[in-house]
């Protein structure tokens, strides 16, 4: 699903137009990656939580040389998804998977 087809949805759902739409959901998503920009957590209920995660600086070795090579400290966003939302998932597409023919 590309960012076209939610703004697709969601106009549909709403009523907005498809150009109001899209300025909505571009909002949504700049403003979630301000706030990650800026260290702080997102938390939606039900859905998910995102956030920015420390990773140490470590050796590494680059593939083709085998030289070592030093990666400093960076930070990166990540997604912890909801109970609710890994619930409801699993469920649904449970019920649509079609029943697999017995092995003979």
């Amino acid at each position: 699903m590309t960012k076209a087809d939610i703004v697709d949805r969601i106009a549909q759902a709403t009523g907005l137009t498809k150009v109001e739409t899209d300025v909505v959901v571009d909002g949504f998503i700049k403003t979630v990656a301000e706030a990650l920009s800026e260290g702080n957590r997102i938390e939606l209920r039900d859905f998910g939580v995102f956030s920015v995660k420390k990773r140490r600086p470590r050796a590494a070795r680059n593939p083709r040389t085998g030289e070592a090579v030093d990666i400093d400290e960076r930070f990166v966003p990540v997604f912890k998804v909801s109970r609710k939302l890994t619930a409801r998932v699993d469920m649904t597409i449970k019920q649509n998977a079609e029943p697999k023919a017995p092995n003979t």
